[in-house]
Formats: C-alpha cells, sequence, structure tokens
C-alpha cells in the first residue's frame, strides 16, 4: 500500500495526513488492528477549508455534529484500506498531541496548541488510522519548528487580553472576551493570536467555519 493511495481517499472528504509514524512502547498505549500489532499510525486532520465545504453539504443537525461527520468519513477510509480509527473525542482520550509531534510534522507553539510546519495553526486532529503493515514512506523526516525561526513571535502579542504568556493560557479571561460586547472580532475570524502567526496564512479558516469552531469552543468552556 502506497501513503499515497490514503492521502487521495482522505482527500474526498477534504482531511489531510498530518504525518504517520511507527508506533511503539512510548506511546503509552496497546495500538491493535485486528489483534495484530500497528506497524503505522497515520494522523488525519483538517487544514483550511477543504473539510469545512464538505462537512457543510453533509451535516445534521444535533449534539456533536463534526464528530458525528469525522467519526462517519473516516470509518469508510479505514474500511477500505483494512484499518482501526481512533478519535480523539473518545474516551478515554488517548494521546494524540503526542502522537502528533511524533510525526515530526506538528511542534509545540507558544499559544499551547501544535503548529504544523505547512498549516500553521490552521489545522485540527480529527482521528488516528491505524494499518497492521507498515506504509510505503510512512516515515518522515524531523524538521525544526517554525517557530525557532521567529523569534518575535508575534503570537503572543496579538491577545487583546493578554490571555497567552507563553507559557500558560488563561482561558477564563479569553471567554470573558468572546462574550463581552468587543468579542465579535474573534468571534467572526479567529482568535487574534492566531491569526498574528506567519506560517499557513494560506489556510486560515473562512468566516462560517472559524464562527462554527468558536461557539463550539465557548460552549464546551461553558459546560465544563
Amino acid at each position: 500500500m502506497l501513503i499515497d493511495d490514503v492521502v487521495e481517499e482522505l482527500a474526498q472528504f477534504g482531511l489531510y495526513s498530518l504525518g504517520s509514524f511507527k508506533p511503539d512502547a512510548r506511546d503509552k498505549m496497546p495500538l491493535l488492528v485486528d489483534g495484530r500489532p500497528a506497524c503505522t499510525l497515520l494522523m488525519v486532520g483538517n487544514a483550511g477549508s477543504a473539510m469545512w465545504k464538505r462537512f457543510s453539504e453533509e451535516r445534521h443537525d444535533g449534539p456533536s455534529p463534526l464528530d458525528t461527520w469525522t467519526r462517519d468519513a473516516l470509518t469508510q477510509v479505514a474500511g477500505r484500506f483494512g484499518a482501526s480509527v481512533l478519535f480523539p473525542f473518545q474516551r478515554p482520550y488517548l494521546p494524540f498531541q503526542q502522537w502528533a509531534v511524533r510525526t515530526g510534522a506538528c511542534h509545540p507553539s507558544p499559544l499551547g496548541i501544535l503548529i504544523h510546519r505547512e498549516y500553521g495553526l490552521w489545522h485540527a486532529l480529527r482521528g488516528a488510522l491505524l494499518f497492521p503493515q507498515e506504509i510505503e514512506s510512512a516515515v518522515e523526516a524531523r524538521l525544526p519548528s517554525p517557530c525557532d525561526s521567529c523569534p518575535s513571535r508575534p503570537c503572543l502579542n496579538a491577545c487583546p487580553v493578554a490571555a497567552f504568556s507563553g507559557a500558560n493560557y488563561d482561558a477564563t479571561r479569553c471567554l470573558s472576551w468572546l462574550n463581552g460586547c468587543d468579542g465579535d472580532d474573534c468571534m467572526a475570524l479567529g482568535c487574534g493570536a492566531r491569526r498574528a502567526c506567519p506560517v499557513g496564512v494560506a489556510y486560515r479558516y473562512e468566516p462560517a467555519q472559524t464562527r462554527f469552531h468558536m461557539e463550539a469552543f465557548r460552549q464546551a468552556f461553558d459546560a465544563s
């Protein structure tokens, strides 16, 4: 199997491969496909607005519509290639962020979220495909984080309420801003700190997609 085949199938849903690796003991859990050890773990996500277009056409009303759509889409992809699929929203929660860093394509950023070397901060983790075989070109070279060559770090100074310190994120301060009269800019265009990052500008979400995610964040925080 070539990884290009998997990537092509994911693209039908507007999804991307965010990198892959051969899992081992450091991944903190047994990774099995039909009882056999997984030889490749491929991280799946979205970047830009490609997924949003497909999701908007197929979404159904109800709780967690994006999670429901993602489960359906990736279950189809996994079935075609004889893979298993895991999701970041399933419980008990799995170390998706750790796995994304293991691919070499994602790195921690000063904002506390992962930055991708191509997509910047405009991506999200949607699932992980586990394959019993090793996929050609699954192992990618680890490149430096784009943050390493960004000494000014404009992301840390762009938040209107200074919710990011580089070490901590003040979610309460952020939510108060979003709920106030002045927060509509971030609700409509996305987090100001995220927009300040110069990496992956071409993949910024479109306004409807941005508001959907910001509303989901606000509701999740209110419910916690």
